[in-house]
């Protein structure tokens, strides 16, 4: 079958800070079932949300999960993809905002414009998305989400890797340097980046991507926010995540939620102590590590 046996519909959603945020609906109308519940899809750190819908020779990961039955929503966050602030003053990009307002309107809408006969949605929080995941479910008085599926998501920095600690290493530099043009960067660099492996290797294996159509791929980057550079900074000098004063940690030692954990076997950017910290302390027995890839078709943060 081909792109129009999927139905592809956008909406918006405004936040109470000024941010009209973009969501993509996408289901099969060949397989979908109303009796499941919804998957919304968060993207993380320098990113947006249009990777999740498209794959450069096979089939996509929101396509796989319509095929699934489901009705799969991608949210792009403020200052990413679509998303657009409304009017002249707005709200910054925070991990607490991100968490507390972003995440929590962006479920309600689709909980409200859903066609399953859903309640409650399963959240899938992809690297910084998860962490994010995590915030809500910390700070929100009613979280809305009964599953949550975390890929490659950091919680506790219990290992970071040499560079990633240098390039975090000050708040305060974090927050006051600011990258610009950062797709096009991708799209100079990745052919020169492509002959020092091991740097590379930080972040993908290039034999299991396509690389010859990177500069379709690198349509999901975004350029890092000070702000959030700033947060994840403090975040790793402290190693646990902390919102408004709470120990995101700790709190998710109350969730008995189901969780699964899916962990690349050779991640250099979330290792997998740090990955599988929310499964160390989840409060629920419905805990699942997928452990993704092996010692010749090995998998990174980015595959």
């Amino acid at each position: 079958m081909g792109v129009l046996d999927l139905q592809v519909r956008e909406q918006y959603v405004t936040t109470a800070d000024g941010w009209s945020l973009r969501l993509r609906r996408t289901t099969s109308p060949h397989h979908f079932d109303p009796s499941t519940k919804p998957l919304l899809i968060v993207p993380g750190y320098g990113m947006n949300s249009f990777i999740f819908s498209y794959h450069p020779r096979g089939t996509s990961m929101e396509r796989c999960l319509a095929e699934g039955g489901y009705e799969v929503w991608a949210l792009d966050l403020r200052g990413q993809g679509h998303s657009k602030p409304e009017r002249p003053r707005y709200g910054e990009s925070s991990l607490v905002n991100y968490a507390t307002v972003d995440l929590p309107a962006a479920i309600d809408r689709v909980l409200g414009a859903t066609r399953t006969t859903a309640r409650t949605l399963t959240l899938i929080g992809c690297s910084l998305g998860g962490s994010i995941g995590y915030g809500y479910l910390a700070l929100g008085s009613r979280p809305r989400v009964s599953e949550m599926i975390a890929m490659g998501a950091p919680l506790v920095w219990n290992e970071i890797h040499p560079l990633i600690k240098v390039a975090f290493s000050s708040p305060t530099v974090a927050g006051a340097f600011r990258l610009s043009g950062t797709r096009a960067l991708v799209k100079t660099a990745f052919p020169i980046l492509e002959r020092v492996p091991s740097l590379l290797a930080l972040y993908m294996n290039p034999a299991t991507i396509h690389t010859q159509r990177m500069s379709e791929m690198a349509q999901t980057v975004e350029d890092p926010e000070p702000s959030v550079n700033r947060d994840i900074a403090i975040w790793m000098r402290d190693r646990d995540l902390r919102m408004r004063g709470v120990n995101v940690t700790e709190a998710m030692r109350r969730q008995t939620m189901p969780l699964l954990v899916v962990v690349s076997n050779q991640d250099g950017i979330v290792p997998e102590r740090t990955a599988i910290a929310a499964a160390d302390v989840w409060g629920g027995q419905d805990v699942e590590i997928l452990r993704v890839g092996d010692e010749r078709n090995w998998y990174a943060h980015a595959n």
